[in-house]
C-alpha cells in the first residue's frame, strides 16, 4: 500500500506545504477531510490521539506533523529534490516565528467573527487563552514584525532568481509561502497592505502558486480506515545506538509536541533517528500501525 493520504482541511496552512510539495513531485493523492475542530473520530484512531491537521497516511504508517510528512516523501520520491540544505532551518523559523505573526495578524481581524466553539477548541489546543483583545493590541508590533519577515522573502530573491534557492522551487520557498499564502486568503486587505513595495514577493507567490497540488481525488475518512487495517507497516528505519534518549526499541514511550497540541501519544518504541521517532500502536479500527514524528520539536520520554 503506497497510495498518498493527506488528512486535512483546505483552509489549513501547514497542510497547503504538503499540498505544494505534490504538486512539486507531480504525486497523486487522496484527500481526506478531517474536522477543523475536536472530535476527529476517524483521525484519531490513527495517531493514538494526535489530533494535528495534516496528517499523512501511507498504508499503515501515520505521519505526525509536517516536517515529518515532507521528510517521507522527499525519501520516497527523491526526483525532484525539494530540500536544500538548509530549508530544515527556514522550514523551522517559518512554522514558528513567521507563523506566529501570521496568526496575530489574521485574529486581530477575524477574531471578533470567530465562532466560539472554534476558539474554545484552540484554547484546549495551545493551553492559554484565545484571547482576542490582546490580539488586537499586539496587532501593530505583529504586522511590522510580518512585513520585516516578509522583506527576507523580498531579500532572498533580490539576485533575479525566480526562486529562494535559485532557478527551482524548494522547501524554503513551500515554507515561507505557507505563511504568505494563508494571509492573503484570510485578511486580503491586511495583505495587500504587508505587501505594499514588496514586488519580488508578490510575483514569486503567483510563481508557488501555478505549481498546484498534483492531482488530487476525494477519500471517505472510512476508507482511509480500512486502508490502514488493510495494510502492514513498511520496514522502519534503523534505530539510533546513540539516541540521548537511551530507550531501546520495544520500551513503552510517550511522544509530546514541545509548543500546542501536548497530549502524550503512548506506544511501543519501534526506532529512533536523529531526525525521527517511531512507535506501534494498534486499534481494532486500524490494525496495527507505525505512528512516525520529527524528532525536532517533539518529546520522547518513558511511559511511566
Amino acid at each position: 500500500m503506497t497510495e498518498l493520504i493527506l488528512h486535512h482541511y483546505d483552509t489549513s496552512p501547514f497542510s497547503e506545504k504538503i499540498r505544494v510539495i505534490f504538486g512539486l513531485k507531480g504525486l497523486a493523492w487522496h484527500s481526506v477531510i478531517q474536522p477543523v475542530i475536536m472530535p476527529k473520530p476517524d483521525l484519531t484512531p490513527l495517531t493514538g490521539g494526535y489530533r494535528r491537521i495534516p496528517v499523512l497516511q501511507i498504508g499503515a504508517d501515520i505521519y505526525c506533523d509536517s516536517q515529518v510528512a515532507i521528510a517521507e516523501l522527499e525519501a520516497r520520491y527523491p526526483a525532484p529534490a525539494v530540500v536544500q540544505p538548509v530549508d530544515w532551518a527556514v522550514n523551522l523559523w517559518a512554522d514558528r516565528l513567521f507563523f506566529q505573526a501570521t496568526v496575530t495578524a489574521v485574529f486581530a481581524e477575524l477574531g471578533d467573527k470567530t465562532p466560539a466553539d472554534f476558539m474554545a477548541d484552540r484554547e484546549k489546543l495551545s493551553g492559554r487563552p484565545f484571547d482576542v483583545a490582546a490580539m488586537k493590541a499586539g496587532a501593530g508590533v505583529m504586522r511590522a514584525q510580518w512585513r520585516a519577515q516578509a522583506a527576507w522573502i523580498e531579500q532572498g530573491l533580490s539576485r533575479g532568481q525566480p526562486f529562494l534557492g535559485g532557478a527551482a522551487p524548494s522547501l524554503g520557498d513551500v515554507a515561507a509561502y505557507m505563511n504568505v499564502w494563508w494571509l492573503c486568503g484570510a485578511v486580503p486587505q491586511t495583505a495587500a497592505a504587508l505587501l505594499n513595495g514588496l514586488t519580488g514577493v508578490t510575483a514569486w507567490l503567483r510563481r508557488v502558486q501555478a505549481i498546484g497540488h498534483g492531482t488530487r481525488s476525494e477519500m471517505a475518512p472510512a476508507a482511509a480506515l480500512a486502508a490502514a487495517r488493510d495494510a502492514s507497516p513498511a520496514l522502519p528505519p534503523a534505530h539510533d545506538p546513540y539516541d540521548v534518549a537511551g530507550l531501546a526499541p520495544g520500551a513503552p514511550v510517550l511522544v509530546s509536541a514541545d509548543d500546542y497540541g501536548r497530549d502524550p501519544i503512548a506506544g511501543t518504541l519501534v526506532a529512533t533517528t536523529p531526525d525521527r521517532i517511531v512507535i506501534a500502536r494498534e486499534t481494532t479500527v486500524t490494525g496495527p500501525v507505525n505512528v512516525h514524528f520529527p524528532r525536532v520539536g517533539y518529546h520522547l520520554n518513558p511511559a511511566d
